[in-house]
């Protein structure tokens, strides 16, 4: 996630392109080609981390039902999905929910097939919240949520070792939120962010000991942030509701992020290691949404997610200390505006069984050219189906799994002149529970 929205590692990737024009004296014409090629893709785990890390498994029945949760107050998790939902609930509620994502990404380059390595990582979300009190029009919550987060790992002496070995990234987003019922149509609510999150990353640097053994650079940093989530809820009759939700833009800041460089020791005063600050705004969104019921027991949710990915187009990193090899850099990038299309549907059985399915399509914001290995991005296809059960009046039991396709990719990281064919699968199962006082 996730970071997720961080990305602090890119940092390092100019500094090598810096360092080489320093060391023309000192290396050999292939090692001054090798760290021109690097240079430009340390930066590319914050791209992944702003990008293709953003998850939407902060409910578990939204989960099953396409990502739909914008329209529909289900449970407390719409203090996500929709903070207006929330004095719409018939009371206090506890709400918990663990999701493993699964991610399996395959790569084609000159002909031979390459698998990062399969690795799980684990997200969860907390809930409470309702109105004060019964027939209250004022409601109160919290959500702690994870919205950015996952990682990918390539075997050490893969053909990419020097643009990416490992990286990991996660957030965690915490959420006070009000609410309040204006009438018996229209509902509104608001929710101060708090973000903090963590990434780190790993790379080997093509600049050999007396033992042939490649030098690493490892970087690691935690970011902290502030934002805000409001939406709008609408019940526009007993069969139809509506809502809209603005998820505001949360600048994420690096303040001391470390960053350690094992090379040959004629380098090593010019990679010192050391601290360094950076900064990326994860970009808002809008989500309209609206639900129907064609039948007493169905209901059937539509949702589109309007994401401001081009308000993320550069990325800068301050060192400490400089040297004429490590200066701080800039780096632009550009990302595109999607839109993403959700549909889902819940099929009431009785009073104690339920079932859900949903599906969404769900385009990439990176453009050709800025394709990296580190989160091979592209236009993803979602499917999506679970069940809730009750087995006592207060308890609600849910289970849900989310299969992701992306479609096959060829392309490449020009500024490192690095590319192949990607495709990447992601198996996210996700069990929850909730209790209503």
């Amino acid at each position: 996630m996730l970071f997720n929205e961080n990305g602090t590692n890119l940092n390092a990737v100019f500094t090598y392109e810096n360092h080489f024009k320093h060391t023309i004296s000192q290396t050999t014409s292939s090692m001054k080609k090798s760290f021109l090629l690097i240079a430009p893709l340390l930066l590319s785990s914050l791209a992944s981390f702003a990008g293709g890390f953003q998850l939407k498994v902060q409910g578990v029945r939204q989960l099953a039902m396409g990502g739909t949760g914008a329209a529909w107050a289900w449970d407390a998790s719409t203090i996500y999905f929709n903070p207006g939902g929330l004095s719409t609930l018939s009371g206090m509620q506890v709400y918990g929910s663990i999701n493993t994502i699964m991610p399996r990404t395959e790569m084609v380059n000159n002909g031979t097939v390459i698998d990062a390595a399969n690795k799980t990582y684990p997200t969860f979300n907390i809930y409470a919240g309702g109105p004060i009190r019964k027939g209250s029009k004022f409601a109160i919550g919290l959500g702690i949520y994870t919205p950015f987060g996952s990682g990918i790992s390539w075997n050490d002496n893969w053909v990419g070792k020097y643009v990416i070995q490992n990286v990991q990234l996660s957030t965690v987003f915490i959420q006070p939120t009000a609410s309040y019922k204006l009438n018996d149509v229209f509902s509104v609510g608001a929710g101060f962010i708090y973000a903090t999150g963590h990434v780190q990353f790993q790379q080997a640097i093509p600049a050999q000991d007396v033992n042939g053994t490649n030098g690493e650079a490892y970087l690691k940093g935690n970011a902290n942030g502030v934002g805000m989530n409001a939406g709008l809820h609408m019940k526009l009759g007993d069969k139809i509701q509506a809502g809209f939700t603005f998820h505001s833009k949360v600048k994420m800041d690096v303040r001391n992020g470390s960053s350690t460089f094992t090379v040959p020791y004629s380098l090593q005063s010019n990679f010192p290691s050391g601290i360094f600050t950076t900064s990326v705004s994860l970009p808002s969104s809008e989500c309209l949404g609206l639900a129907f019921k064609p039948t007493k027991h169905l209901t059937i949710s539509l949702e589109a997610d309007f994401n401001q990915w081009s308000q993320y187009d550069s990325l800068i990193f301050h060192y400490s200390p400089n040297t004429a090899a490590l200066q701080d850099t800039r780096l632009p990038k550009k990302y595109k505006n999607t839109t993403s299309y959700h549909i889902g549907a819940n099929y009431h059985i009785n009073h104690y069984a339920s079932v859900m399915l949903g599906g969404a399509y769900d385009p990439t914001p990176i453009q050709d050219g800025f394709l990296s290995p580190d989160l091979p991005d592209a236009n993803r296809w979602i499917v999506t189906g679970g069940v809730t059960v009750r087995p006592v009046s207060s308890l609600t039991v849910m289970l849900a799994v989310e299969y992701v396709s992306s479609l096959k990719r060829t392309g490449t990281y020009d500024y490192a002149n690095f590319g192949g064919q990607y495709q990447t699968k992601v198996l996210t199962p996700a069990l929850g529970v909730y209790y209503n006082f």
